[in-house]
């Protein structure tokens, strides 16, 4: 069950919507103006959702996105009468997720809704990666082995990402230094090399999932 905010002037449309959401399991809050909308987000930490209405009172739907951009990007799905291509790249720029133009079927909006929530449930299961005893939490950018915390360096961590997201690949020392250094690093090869060291060493029973592809580069490889 997710918890979705609705910010909309208009008591019948919110009723709708209200309806509808609740019809597949979720729990509603409800704000009549952008103010009230926004003291409601700033009040629940744990909305997965908000649908937002762009016309309203005290604050509008652009006042609100732009202040809830400022610390969150929570999907926020618009709600207009506004049809102008103009409005709807606005609203883009502001960092809107969705644009859905007044009046909509209940159906599709509810499509959206659980395409949104969908997404953002396999990002939040893409940043948590383990391979055997090892685990990679990206959100917290921690990595443990056995529970245990491990400390790495800022390039230690980048590299094991870069190579745990292209696990099973041969990666090039090039390819390597070019992700984690950057195109205009003009360090040495052996640089890959020594952080490749330094990581094995703290990865610990760990450290054989980062192989050496000899006379290339590296790989890192999980047992199926």
């Amino acid at each position: 069950m997710s918890k979705i905010l609705v910010v909309d002037d208009e008591e019948l449309l919110r009723n709708l919507i209200r309806d509808y959401l609740k019809r597949e399991n979720h729990e509603v809050i409800e704000a009549k103006d952008g103010k009230e909308g926004l003291n409601y987000y700033y009040k629940n930490d744990d909305i997965d959702l908000i649908l937002l209405d762009v016309m309203m009172p005290q604050l509008d739907g652009w006042t609100v996105l732009k202040e809830i951009r400022k610390s969150s990007e929570i999907p926020i799905i618009m709600l207009t009468a506004m049809s102008q291509d103009t409005d709807e790249l606005y609203g883009f720029e502001l960092g809107a997720n969705d644009y859905i133009t007044k009046p909509f079927k209940p159906n599709i909006l509810m499509a959206r809704v659980r395409a949104h929530l969908k997404k953002e449930e396999s990002k939040e299961k893409s940043d948590i990666q383990k391979f055997d005893d090892l685990l990679i939490d990206q959100t917290a950018r921690k990595v443990m082995i056995k529970e245990k915390l491990i400390e790495l360096s800022p390039k230690e961590y980048e590299l094991l990402i870069y190579l745990s997201e292209n696990k099973g690949s041969a990666l090039s020392r090039d390819q390597i230094l070019d992700a984690v250094w950057g195109f205009d690093y003009f360090g040495d090869l052996r640089t890959v090399d020594t952080h490749i060291k330094r990581l094995r060493i703290k990865l610990e029973d760990q450290s054989e999932l980062v192989q050496t592809v000899r006379g290339y580069g590296y790989r890192f490889e999980v047992e199926s």
